[in-house]
């Protein structure tokens, strides 16, 4: 019989094949699989769950809602090869899903943020040009940390500046122009990696012991470095703590975007629309909630549209 942890496996296998990025859920389905093999069970069930979550650490409902999600998600495909798995209810557990506001990074802080990274200390230097590189790629680009950590080596094209983003989120690729800074630090990092590691992956983003840098430790690095800048809190234990995440380099790229625009006196509507593009978003709406998350992109937003009014009426 096999283990749960060999299950995952499978399943994790399969779904990557499918071109589905699974680093956060493998990472929480590994801690739910490795209790239950753990503690004698020997197929997924409400019990496992209910006991899992008993055990796993205090978190509000909307998170053990998605935590839920995963598992539930993982119990339907191996029901298919178990006939005595028990997809858990989703009524286990009632969430509502909320997005978390922003922390917009000021420009010093990003700044600040890229050279701290390069003091990193390793052996051979790499670990302080991978993560100063990759910080400051997602700064000024906004794509997402997997994203740039899924870069391959073809896909990185420095004569030409560009950028070219494959099986994203939404399942399309998509090509993003970078300047000509940006291009030079890229090479600059490609060429010291040349010179640490025998690059056997295709992937650009390497670590020190040859294997492609992953999102845990990119969070890893980030954390620890947003606590030695003490934007984050230290935590004991190597512990990642609260406070500002990677993701928030993301949305500072898109919040500083649409700020410079509004300055300009661009149509926001219209430049929405390519920048909801530029990131990838599914849908636009998922671009306007920027305006709607930052005050200062809200305050400017009512006085477009109170001038408009008073145009209007004059």
């Amino acid at each position: 019989m096999k283990t749960l942890n060999q299950r995952l496996d499978e399943y994790v296998a399969l779904r990557r094949s499918m071109g589905f990025d699974l680093s956060f859920d493998e990472r929480v389905l590994r801690k739910f699989t490795t209790f239950g093999d753990e503690n004698g069970f020997h197929h997924i069930s409400t019990p496992l769950f209910l006991d899992w979550k008993a055990n796993y650490g205090s978190a509000d409902n909307n998170t053990w809602s998605h935590r839920l999600g995963m598992v539930r998600s993982f119990a339907f495909w191996l029901a298919e090869h178990d006939d005595q798995t028990e997809v858990p209810s989703s009524q286990l557990v009632i969430g509502r899903y909320r997005r978390r506001v922003p922390y917009i990074y000021a420009p010093i802080q990003i700044a600040e943020i890229v050279a701290e990274a390069g003091r990193l200390p390793s052996p051979y230097g790499l670990r302080a040009a991978l993560w100063q590189t990759l910080f400051g790629l997602i700064a000024v680009t906004g794509m997402r940390v997997n994203e740039a950590l899924s870069l391959e080596k073809n896909d990185v094209d420095l004569d030409r500046a560009l950028l070219t983003l494959r099986n994203t989120k939404n399942g399309r690729d998509r090509q993003l122009p970078i300047n000509n800074d940006t291009a030079h630090r890229l090479a600059e990092y490609a060429r010291k990696l040349d010179r640490v590691v025998t690059r056997d992956s295709s992937r650009f983003f390497i670590q020190e012991d040859g294997q492609h840098a992953k999102d845990c430790a990119a969070r890893y690095n980030f954390a620890q470095v947003s606590k030695n800048l003490g934007i984050r809190s230290p935590q004991a234990f190597n512990r990642h703590g609260h406070g500002p995440r990677i993701h928030d380099l993301r949305h500072t790229f898109a919040v500083h975007t649409i700020l410079d625009w509004f300055r300009d006196g661009r149509d926001i509507e219209a430049e929405m629309y390519k920048l909801s593009t530029y990131l990838g978003h599914s849908e636009p709406k998922h671009t306007f909630w920027y305006i709607e998350a930052v005050p200062e992109l809200m305050q400017l937003a009512a006085a477009r549209a109170e001038q408009r009014v008073l145009e209007g009426a004059s």
